[in-house]
């Protein structure tokens, strides 16, 4: 294990940095718009772009990757990526922005999987649920540095966008000189919509909602913080509480649903999230200790439904089906995080910025209320029947490859 760790940690290394220079990014781009008055409707559709220019990636950068090379294909994704995060700075007009993001989602969609495809090259079947542990374990690490660093300079100038830079830029490095051989090119992603909802309803149901209500969380909840009347420091603590409670509760909720009906465990944590939302709604305008309170409640609940669900539809498929049905879900996800950070911002305008966790709390009821009626209408899976759950980063459908349960 200790081997193959080492083998990796050049492209662990990169997959940390780049983590933290686009969690730096995501919530920069939205305070930014902010300062610059731009409406809670554009800011949604800015951070909308972000995912459909990834899942365009996640579509077309396999081929990409397979006639460069995994080399020049991360050196030429990063390069582009590095130098979109200086341009948001030289132009601040709503439609470069947007641009902006797609091109940044589609890079970053390619970005990960070459390291993703690296590292499942390199890990062993015996050791691929530590592998993914510890990638995740960056995962969460690198995207609480990154919303620190929004404290380190002025986010109304030009520091923190070139902060971004550097670090996408830096990525390269450790990729450009691991010795590790380059691996065969990821697989192009496929949407079998109609199968996966045959195999599991709720699986399908909640990984798209998850992405209506985790979209618009990212997107746009470091401007509810702004318009509560925070700075720029408070919207940092506020995204990392929810990081640091997420990290936290996902190996316990991920044991737990290994020991009974996986259903249970998905539609108490989905109730979790609905009231979290309520809290952030009614108490959030309160004090900042309120805030941070309802903040670690979301990231504890909200961000590890998709883990649950995806679990749980493999708990129904075949293992050589894992990969396709987990990446097919990430898809789903990827689709419901275009549509909620455009739904959300529009009931905030028409209400006020709490509404976005009323929002959230209206989608997570919807999902508890489903998946009790599927509990109704399907039989558990026997618990000895059940996969393990396995955290890992939701990224792009290569990271399910690393996954054991989809090992040969």
């Amino acid at each position: 294990m200790t081997r193959t760790i080492l083998s990796l940690a050049a492209l662990m290394m990169s997959a940390g940095v780049l983590l933290a220079g686009n969690g730096l990014q995501g919530t920069l781009i939205a305070v930014r718009a902010n300062i610059e008055a731009y409406s809670l409707a554009a800011i949604g559709v800015i951070a909308a772009s972000y995912y459909a220019g990834f899942i365009a990636g996640c579509m077309l950068a396999p081929r990409m990757i397979a006639r460069a090379g995994h080399i020049r294909a991360f050196a030429a994704f990063a390069a582009i990526a590095a130098a979109t995060s200086l341009i948001y700075a030289i132009s601040v007009e709503f439609f470069v922005w947007a641009f902006l993001r797609a091109v940044t989602g589609f890079c970053f969609a390619g970005l990960y999987m070459i390291i993703e495809s690296w590292i499942n090259e390199k890990a062993e079947n015996e050791s691929r649920g530590r592998v993914l542990s510890v990638y995740r374990i960056i995962d969460f690490a690198a995207l609480t540095i990154g919303q620190f660093l929004l404290m380190a300079a002025d986010p109304a100038g030009f520091v923190l966008f070139s902060l971004v830079a550097i670090f996408i830029a830096l990525a390269i490095v450790p990729v450009s000189m691991t010795k590790v051989e380059g691996p065969k090119p990821p697989a192009q992603s496929e949407l079998n919509l109609l199968k996966m909802w045959r195999l599991s309803p709720l699986a399908v149901a909640g990984s798209f909602a998850v992405g209506l209500s985790n979209g618009a969380f990212w997107g746009v909840a470091p401007v509810f913080v702004l318009q509560l009347g925070h700075g720029a420091s408070t919207v940092s603590l506020f995204m990392s509480a929810a990081i640091i409670a997420s990290a936290l509760t996902q190996w316990p909720v991920g044991l737990l649903s290994d020991k009974t009906d996986r259903r249970i465990v998905l539609v108490a944590v989905t109730g979790g999230a609905a009231l979290a939302g309520l809290f952030l709604f009614f108490f959030a305008a309160m004090s900042t200790p309120a805030l941070m309170i309802g903040a670690a409640g979301f990231g504890a609940f909200a961000i590890c439904i998709f883990g649950l669900c995806a679990a749980h539809a493999n708990d129904h498929a075949s293992d050589e089906d894992f990969v396709a049905t987990s990446g097919g879900l990430l898809l789903v996800f990827g689709v419901g995080s275009v549509i909620g950070p455009v739904v959300a911002p529009l009931i905030m305008s028409a209400t006020a910025p709490q509404a976005l966790f009323a929002y959230t709390a209206g989608v997570h009821t919807l999902l508890f209320l489903f998946g009790i009626y599927r509990m109704m209408r399907r039989a558990a899976v026997p618990v000895d029947e059940q996969a393990d759950f396995v955290p890992a980063p939701v990224t792009t459908p290569t990271v399910f490859e690393i996954d054991p349960r989809g090992a040969d």
